[in-house]
């Protein structure tokens, strides 16, 4: 009889388990609650458009998710930009541009620093020297994960404006939380990472197309080759491990298990984790901690002008509440630069706003560093909101997350708010399902089906 596993959740977290797992000759049930793969990637259809519910960008230093699209087939539907560039707009009509040389980090960014006209000559130099300083601190040190990136940058003199300018532009889209409130271990991470470790691990990507159509769809055929027994619409109510394996609650039916991975929402795992079962530092610990990691907002706002208002595939805005904007227009038949989804991360402020008042803030700001936006006609204004879109990745938090091994033996633990050393990102969501793999695999006599990792964390 073969090896049974259970994969509880559908996100890019459950979908690397799963895969991985039937690789490895192991039967496989994903369990998914809801209508759909993919998880916290998802789009909704609006009145006959298809909307993301977040822009969910990546990186070239994404080395695992870019691997995930290969496995499922959708490597040619993502965009990778060949060198950073991002433009930066601000409402008092200052343009400027981040854009990486072919230089050796961290050298590849001096050119575009001496030249950045959102710092003074004083403030580059603040920012050089805390570049440099971060590019020698430890993710992992445990200390860094006590206290902000704010009061850490400011032993350099930094001051607020160049922490928008430069250090937040960067860090709040990553870690969905500002300087002043994220752990600076996790802003180490990001900026080492992406930043100054590698020339090119800043280079962004995006889909080509919705993200149900890059994930979920694609996902969905890449399991069903795999031989994965998917059931959406699957909600599982109880996780209970006994001498011969595990039953799974869902929908009033009980399913055997020799190995489970729960790859769920942090507030979903402790509730459907058995007690004590939790490993923090090796201590068994109750579920019921996974509560202090909180959460984070983000809302997209959806703006169809009547004309082309971008006139760059990115920007991102400094000096107002416009952040990261995007142009998807190609995959909705649109002249360029008419669709405009701003991606607003940290949203704690606008994540109660109706739509109506969302509309009256953003539209005049979005005016302010968009001239050609003055004179347009908004043809549609569509709001979508994740009030618990991340985990908030605060000081304090790196203690909280747990790695893919639990107390109970087949029973692993995968999602981005692992401790993968990643922020809530879709590299993290993987690279903790494939950890989780790792963790499960042996307990049903698969110690060598997987190939040891051979990418950086």
């Amino acid at each position: 009889m073969r090896a049974r596993m259970v994969v509880i959740g559908g996100g890019l977290a459950g979908i690397t388990a799963a895969l991985t797992a039937a690789e490895a000759g192991v039967e496989v049930t994903l369990l998914e609650g809801r209508p759909r793969l993919g998880g916290a990637t998802f789009s909704l259809n609006r009145d006959g458009m298809w909307l993301d519910n977040g822009q969910h960008v990546f990186l070239r230093c994404c080395t695992e998710y870019l691997a995930f699209l290969d496995r499922i087939g959708s490597a040619d539907k993502v965009y990778l930009q060949p060198r950073l560039q991002v433009p930066v707009r601000t409402p008092w009509g200052t343009r400027a541009e981040l854009r990486r040389s072919a230089l050796p980090a961290p050298f590849h960014l001096s050119s575009t620093l001496a030249r950045y006209p959102l710092l003074t000559m004083a403030g580059r130099a603040r920012v050089g020297l805390a570049a440099l300083a971060l590019r020698r601190l430890d993710p992992t040190d445990p200390a860094l994960d006590e206290i902000t990136f704010a009061a850490w940058l400011d032993r350099f003199k930094v001051t607020a404006r160049e922490r928008e300018a430069m250090w937040d532009l960067i860090g709040i889209a990553t870690l969905n939380l500002p300087a002043t409130e994220a752990s600076l271990a996790m802003a180490v991470k990001v900026f080492r990472t992406g930043v100054l470790d590698r020339n090119d691990g800043a280079d962004i990507g995006w889909s080509l197309v919705p993200l149900q159509e890059l994930h979920g769809d694609a996902a969905g055929r890449a399991l069903d080759r795999a031989g994965v027994r998917v059931r959406v619409r699957a909600r599982v109510q109880a996780i209970d491990p006994g001498p011969d394996g595990f039953a799974i609650d869902v929908d009033g039916e009980r399913l055997a298990a020799d190995a489970v991975v729960l790859a769920v929402p942090h507030h979903d795992a402790a509730r459907l984790l058995p007690p004590r079962s939790l490993l923090l530092d090796g201590v068994r610990s109750d579920p019921t901690l996974l509560a202090g990691l909180g959460t984070s907002p983000i809302v997209n706002l959806h703006v169809v002008y009547d004309r082309p208002v971008l006139d760059t595939p990115l920007a991102c805005g400094i000096g107002g509440p416009v952040q990261w904007m995007f142009d998807r227009s190609a995959g909705h038949g649109l002249e360029p630069g008419r669709y405009v989804a701003v991606s607003l991360s940290a949203a704690t402020t606008e994540i109660d706003l109706t739509s109506a008042r969302l509309r009256d803030r953003f539209v005049p700001e979005l005016a302010r560093v968009l001239p050609a936006a003055r004179a347009a006609r908004i043809e549609r204004f569509v709001v979508t909101k994740e009030r618990a879109a991340t985990f908030r990745p605060a000081p304090g938090s790196g203690r909280l997350r747990p790695g893919p091994r639990t107390a109970v033996p087949g029973l692993a633990l995968a999602g981005a708010w692992t401790a993968t050393g990643w922020p809530a990102t879709m590299e993290g969501a993987v690279r903790s399902g494939l950890s989780a793999a790792h963790e499960a695999l042996p307990h049903l006599g698969r110690t060598r089906a997987i190939p040891e990792r051979t990418t950086p964390l």
